[in-house]
């Protein structure tokens, strides 16, 4: 059993564990609770039975959960106000004609939405940090002596002393991966490196997180030996106080007007969050605006169109295999194809197969016509449906793979136990290996 657990967790953490968490990912205490009466209120009618294990089992119940979360989430984003997916007309998203060069955020709230205005960037120049970059040494050489050595590092409004010791047999790449480590597992703001030059040589390299500097700052971060001739003698060899590059603010154009800022991402108006990402051709600027609300609605669409056609993809993936008792590819097919004859005029076509695609200029042509309170409309019951049987799918993973049925329980008995917690069945925890 426990590697029947182990291989399902490997699979969630390899396949999942990397992917970002949403807001919609926290729930209220009623909300949870309301899951498990959901939960009990399910299993207490559920017949018992058992499960085959195979390889795919565990596999298939954790990608039906994942992907009914995605959907869930999606949903959610769309249900906060009563026009569902209409709701993006109002939506406020800042939208860049460059992106390599700059991006940005609205942040702003309803009472700044007056007040928010399209912008022209140029930028001349990024913020960039501080590098100390130290002597080029023969890697398999022995330049250190064994001993006994400290430096300290200054930065902005710290001193911090770094002790470090060099034993016999050391290498000169030895002591530089050590006072990389040194450095870095102090978190003070830099980041250390060991480069790599020519002829087998190699280097530390000390860079500040921060970037930009003050009218007052001379550096952002100094490195002083210890007031001893050994420690003196071997930051001589280190050279890592030398620095390569001073730090740098970064100097744009905004509307004609020149700026500067410590950082390369800053706020304009507490409206927009910009993020500066290459300089610009000069007289050629960036221009910072706001999407037009039919492009957020098909934005919108298309991304769950994108979700529900990852379910759909989960179904085939598995369909035909011994985990499968390929429910999951008629339910999720049925909703498609009911909605195909609403949904063909808008712009998004159904396959044999119940995947979705989206002509993206006949959607906004759609959204924007006289017609667009029912096109709204239709897309908001395809997202109920979608997301009642996403909800379907999260609740009972286990009813889409296939099992072995026991007995069934009596409809009539008031003694039917509840089984709160049988749905974790999903996580591999409760595969039967008999069976």
């Amino acid at each position: 059993m426990a590697l029947a657990i182990n291989s399902a967790y490997d699979y969630y953490l390899t396949t999942y564990g990397s992917q970002q968490t949403s807001r919609y990912d926290s729930h209220r205490r009623e909300d949870l609770r309301d899951t498990v009466n959901k939960i009990k209120k399910l299993n207490k009618e559920s017949p018992l039975y058992k499960v085959k294990i195979s390889g795919d089992v565990q596999k298939f119940a954790i990608d039906i959960k994942e992907s009914a979360r995605n959907i869930k989430n999606i949903v959610a984003s769309f249900s906060e106000d009563e026009a569902g997916i209409g709701a993006a007309f109002q939506k406020k998203i800042a939208i860049s004609s460059n992106p390599d060069a700059a991006t940005a955020e609205y942040i702003g709230d309803d009472s700044s939405t007056a007040q928010a205005e399209g912008f022209e960037l140029e930028i001349m120049q990024l913020a960039s940090p501080q590098t100390n970059v130290g002597n080029f040494l023969k890697c398999d050489e022995y330049d250190f002596l064994p001993g006994s050595y400290s430096f300290d590092l200054d930065v902005t409004s710290s001193s911090y002393e770094f002790q470090y010791n060099i034993n016999v047999g050391d290498t000169n790449e030895n002591v530089l991966h050590k006072l990389a480590r040194l450095v870095n597992n102090a978190h003070i703001g830099l980041k250390a490196d060991v480069i790599n030059g020519s002829q087998e040589m190699a280097a530390l390299r000390l860079e500040s997180r921060q970037t930009g500097l003050s009218p007052q700052e001379t550096s952002l971060f100094r490195i002083v030996p210890e007031n001893t001739q050994e420690s003196r003698q071997a930051m001589e060899i280190l050279g890592v106080d030398a620095v390569a590059a001073m730090a740098e603010n970064s100097s744009f154009l905004l509307n004609g007007t020149k700026h500067s800022s410590y950082s390369n991402t800053f706020t304009i108006n507490n409206v927009f969050s910009v993020t500066l990402n290459d300089v610009t051709p000069k007289n050629e600027p960036v221009k910072i605006g706001f999407k037009p609300g039919s492009e957020t609605v098909t934005d919108d669409v298309q991304s769950l169109v994108n979700s529900f056609n990852s379910m759909i993809r989960v179904a085939e993936n598995h369909s035909g295999m011994p985990a499968s008792n390929e429910k999951l590819l008629k339910d999720m097919g049925n909703i498609a194809k009911t909605f195909s004859s609403s949904l063909n005029p808008f712009g998004l076509s159904v396959s044999d197969k119940g995947m979705i695609s989206v002509d993206r200029a006949k959607l906004t042509e759609s959204v924007v016509s006289e017609e667009a309170d029912q096109t709204i409309h239709v897309l908001n019951r395809f997202k109920d449906a979608v997301g009642r049987k996403a909800e379907e799918a999260s609740i009972d993973p286990m009813n889409y793979v296939k099992k072995v049925l026991v007995t069934y329980k009596n409809p009539n008995s008031s003694k039917n136990l509840l089984c709160p917690y049988i749905s974790s069945i999903y996580s591999g925890m409760m595969v039967d290996r008999i069976c």
